[in-house]
């Protein structure tokens, strides 16, 4: 029976222990320094802080994944994830302790002094622990594994082979030609051919076969290597495919006859009866950076895509939006009071300004926006396409806009109003926050494009629309109306898609913040 390795944030369940320890030692060492020589679990406030840390630093690395990795991480690389994690926990636990209304209660010196701690203790635990892991792979006893590759494929496959692996390469079986046994490759020894691998995998009691095919076809099992029914696995019969036995196509003395035929998908299926794994490395990975296995219609299918979310993180990313949803309508309303008879003085008509937009994967809704623009806007912009600053045509972006509220020559200068005013600071987004609540958007995504931009969209554009339209994004808080390249646009879109993730998601939203009070790039 083959035990399958831990995935996700479980899989370094160890590392998370450590650092919750790295973190309790500092805490102490922080409470020690600024308080008083006792430990603190006596005292019933910070030991319901000690609590409080645990929880979220436990929280933290698994909602985060910031194990993710951690083995192959460098010294460099290392620092800069344990410099992440105690971040991300020292916000959760300022968060925390504001929104309970416990700020008062502790020490912000012994807190911080405790984030300090914690980013040398943990760096310095999470080195030491590799060190022990390396070691106890070294000289533990690891599965034995037989490589079925293509010859030039096999340099490639060696070089990732890691000392933390739980198996260990003993031999080679080329896909591509025929090669005498005992040749070596790439410090591989050649153990058999295809035609008697399994006689080997059998006689040698091989753990594991991982196989690197070269084109897919390599793979195909034909039907008549299946059993036909749990009674013919009793009676050892097999279904007969389009009048060939089982023997003639398998080799079932194991022998090596060049004259039976010798295929990948014959040695998985001998493999599959000898109940040795079979780690199948699918030539197809160019295709998409994340790949799945999963049952559709009762098929096991390989599904590839840009990156994907699990259930926790989706529900997890939707609590956000709810919460930055509700605090952003009521501020919305409260701006809306405030600049909202200024506007109707200037420009009679409504306060909000909606318009067709177009979201993920296609679907059309209505964006909330406050009217910054005269109610003429959209018909005025095609005279001014000539003063488009967006030089592909793709966005509309101008340097000083006629269509804005107050806009207009006075004695040769360009003067603005109120509208200008609303939309460098940023004002009229807050609207979409409803839009948020009504979940066609979220805090944070790429920016949804209008229907006749849309319609100028080539094929690598659709990637913008694969996410949830967002308020803000990675275009936004790199450069915003400053980037006027359109491609520019999408790359930085289809990365933010591409690595998503809550913690992005976060940090995207504390460079907004910082975005909108510098009005960098704001227009």
């Amino acid at each position: 029976m083959y035990k399958r390795t831990k995935q996700g944030w479980l899989k370094h369940l160890d590392f998370i222990i450590w650092d919750e320890i790295s973190l309790q030692l500092a805490f102490v060492l922080a409470y020690l320094i600024r308080i008083n020589l006792s430990l603190p679990y006596a005292q019933e406030s910070y030991r319901r802080l000690a609590i409080i840390y645990i929880v979220l630093d436990f929280f933290v690395a698994a909602l985060f994944n910031t194990m993710h990795n951690v083995l192959k991480r460098g010294l460099y690389k290392e620092f800069m994830g344990t410099l992440m994690h105690v971040s991300i926990v020292l916000v959760t636990v300022a968060l925390f302790l504001f929104s309970t209304q416990r700020g008062d209660t502790y020490s912000r010196i012994l807190v911080f002094l405790t984030t300090l701690f914690h980013l040398v203790l943990g760096y310095g635990l999470r080195l030491a622990w590799k060190q022990v892991i390396l070691g106890i792979g070294m000289n533990r006893v690891k599965a034995t594994m037989i490589l079925v590759a293509d010859e030039k494929n096999v340099e490639e496959i060696v070089s990732h082979v890691s000392p933390v692996d739980d198996f260990e390469i003993k031999g080679l079986v080329l896909i591509n030609r025929k090669a005498m046994a005992g040749e070596e490759i790439c410090g591989l020894k050649v153990v058999a051919n295809l035609s008697n691998a399994a006689d080997y995998i059998c006689r040698e009691w091989v753990d594991r076969v991982f196989v690197y095919p070269a084109e897919l076809n390599d793979i195909d099992v034909e039907e008549s290597l299946v059993y036909e029914s749990v009674e013919g696995l009793i009676n050892d019969t097999y279904t007969e495919f389009s009048g060939k036995e089982y023997e003639a196509v398998a080799g079932a003395d194991g022998a090596d006859d060049d004259s039976k035929e010798a295929t990948v998908g014959t040695l998985i299926e001998q493999c599959r009866q000898m109940s040795v794994p079979v780690h199948i490395r699918l030539p197809i990975s160019n295709i998409g950076q994340k790949c799945i296995v999963e049952k559709i219609s009762g098929y096991n299918v390989l599904t590839t895509t840009t990156n994907y979310a699990s259930r926790s993180q989706l529900m997890t990313k939707r609590l956000l939006d709810i919460v930055g949803g509700l605090i952003g309508s009521l501020i919305a309303l409260i701006i809306m009071a405030i600049v909202g008879p200024k506007i109707k003085k200037e420009s009679p008509g409504p306060i909000l300004f909606k318009q067709t937009r177009i979201g993920r994967n296609g679907k059309k809704f209505k964006i909330y926006k406050i009217r910054s623009m005269y109610m003429d806007a959209e018909e005025r912009k095609e005279e001014l396409l000539n003063e488009n600053r967006s030089e592909d045509g793709m966005m509309f972006k101008m340097d000083w806009d006629p269509r804005i509220i107050g806009n207009k020559i006075v004695d040769g200068k360009q003067v603005t109003g109120i509208g200008e005013f609303i939309r460098r600071n940023s004002l009229d987004e807050f609207p979409q926050f409803f839009n948020v609540l009504r979940n066609q958007m979220s805090l944070v995504g790429t920016r949804p494009p209008t229907v006749d931009e849309w319609e100028k969209y080539k094929y690598h554009h659709r990637a913008r629309l694969a996410f949830k339209p967002g308020i803000t994004g990675i275009w936004q808080v790199s450069g915003r109306s400053r980037i006027t390249d359109f491609e520019e646009v999408v790359r930085l879109d289809t990365e933010y898609i591409n690595n998503w993730s809550i913690g992005l998601d976060i940090r995207i939203l504390l460079r907004t913040i910082k975005v909108v009070f510098n009005r960098d790039g704001a227009m």
